[in-house]
């Protein structure tokens, strides 16, 4: 995969894709919790907001994890390359990396 020349822009898209499958979803408490938690998500990037990255990017994730909305694993594939554009951008989407 090549880099974008924005990777910030790139995140955006990705994170507005994941918002576009969530919508697409049934109405539930949970399409609710997701669907606010993302477009959270998307306004601390767009404001350059390193603690709102991570607490936000934490929270779609765990929900994801959840499974609750079901969505397709396409959406899962948006968030994991919003985490890989924010990550070339500058922005840690994790409060601690994994070790290699």
């Amino acid at each position: 995969m090549t880099t974008p020349a924005n990777p910030r822009k790139a995140a955006q898209e990705r994170v507005t894709e994941l918002i576009d499958f969530v919508q697409q979803q049934p109405a539930s408490d949970e399409r609710a919790t997701l669907l606010n938690e993302c477009e959270a998500l998307a306004r601390a990037i767009g404001a350059f907001h390193m603690e709102g990255i991570r607490f936000r990017a934490f929270n779609v994730d765990r929900l994801l994890q959840k499974g609750a909305p079901p969505l397709p694993p396409a959406a899962s594939e948006a968030f994991a390359q919003m985490r890989r554009h924010l990550d070339e951008a500058g922005f840690h989407t994790r409060s601690h990396q994994s070790p290699v």
